[in-house]
Parts: structure tokens; sequence; C-alpha cells
């Protein structure tokens, strides 16, 4: 089963994460997505794949967004938020795993776990 995880080595949930699933004999593909970010319509689909609309995927705390101006109470389209986050990768919640057709954000990482088996 192909295995990818969304990864930014500088958080400590993303490698707890990481640590959790190479436990259970499992090696993701690590994607660091502060190098490679990915598309919006990828972004978008990894949320309708969770059952969660973009913006709950915001890290609305991070300096940029405030620079941003943006806030969780902004009324705007989907693809909107899909596009800032693929355009300013640290709005990214992470970690974000991919088990096959399953995705699941890791918070807390243990929730990695949820989708295999």
């Amino acid at each position: 089963m192909e295995a990818r995880i969304f990864h930014n080595p500088r958080c400590s949930k993303s490698r707890q994460a990481l640590q959790i699933l190479k436990e259970h004999k499992i090696e993701p593909q690590i994607i660091e997505y502060l190098k490679t970010p990915p598309t919006p319509d990828d972004i978008c689909d990894l949320c309708k794949k969770m059952g969660i609309p973009p913006r709950e995927l915001i890290r609305f705390k991070e300096a940029i967004a405030k620079e941003l101006g943006i806030s969780r109470k902004d009324d705007r389209e989907d693809g909107e938020w899909c596009r800032l986050m693929a355009e300013h990768p640290k709005l990214i919640e992470r970690p974000i795993f991919i088990y096959g057709d399953k995705v699941v954000l890791g918070r807390p990482p243990e929730k990695v776990l949820e989708i295999v088996g």
C-alpha cells in the first residue's frame, strides 16, 4: 500500500507521527511540503478525502496568516483557501498522512494509525 506523509522535520508532532509509523513497520514516502508544496488541487483533494473544509487545515496562528490578514471567520471559497495554502505552505497543518486512498491529519500523532490496518 502506498504511504506518504506531508512532513515538517522541525515540527515535533510531525516527527512523532513519523516515528509511530516506523514503529509499526510503515516507511512512508516523506514529502517535505515546505520545500515541495502541493498544488491547490492536491490540497482540496486531501481535504475532501479527510472530510474537512480547507479552512480547517490552516494554521491561523502562523505569522504569515497575520501578514495576509486572514482569519477563520473569513468568507472565502474552498478553492481560495487551497490556493493560499499552496502559495504559503507554512499555513498547512501537519502532519498529513496518506495511506492508499485514505487521508488523516496526524493531530494527535497517534491518529495516523487510524487508517492503517
